[in-house]
């Protein structure tokens, strides 16, 4: 039942990003990635904000699992993200909330062009 619930909450999520990105660009424009900060900080905002609230409340393990990891997740990676990097920090694991900061951001910027480096040799090789 969970995969169910995982499932439902992805689709209702990237169909919510779309929706969100889409009227972002219409309304502001597309010359800055706009879609893409606004679900990132609506989502970061929820996740940060639910997961306050099912602290003090009981919710069934199938509904979070459809919200955070269905839901959120497919809104955004971003959010699981701020929140695994805030709940490092809390916890006194400045070290290692620091190395998911810096390794998340750097070494994800990092990746993204090794991987266009990596297709255009690719597509090179092919021509």
């Amino acid at each position: 039942m969970q995969w169910i619930s995982i499932a439902i909450g992805g689709a209702a999520g990237a169909l919510l990003r779309y929706a969100v990105s889409g009227w972002a660009y219409a309304w502001l424009g597309e010359g800055f990635p706009w879609g893409t900060l606004g679900v990132n900080l609506i989502g970061s905002f929820l996740i940060g904000f639910l997961w306050r609230v099912f602290d003090q409340i009981a919710i069934a393990p199938n509904a979070r699992a459809l919200i955070f990891v269905g839901g959120l997740g497919a809104f955004t990676t971003f959010s699981t993200y701020g929140l695994e990097s805030l709940n490092l920090l809390r916890n006194g694991q400045y070290k290692l909330g620091l190395l998911n900061i810096l390794g998340s951001n750097v070494l994800g910027i990092l990746f993204v062009f090794l991987g266009f480096v990596a297709a255009r040799a690719l597509l090179a090789q092919g021509r």
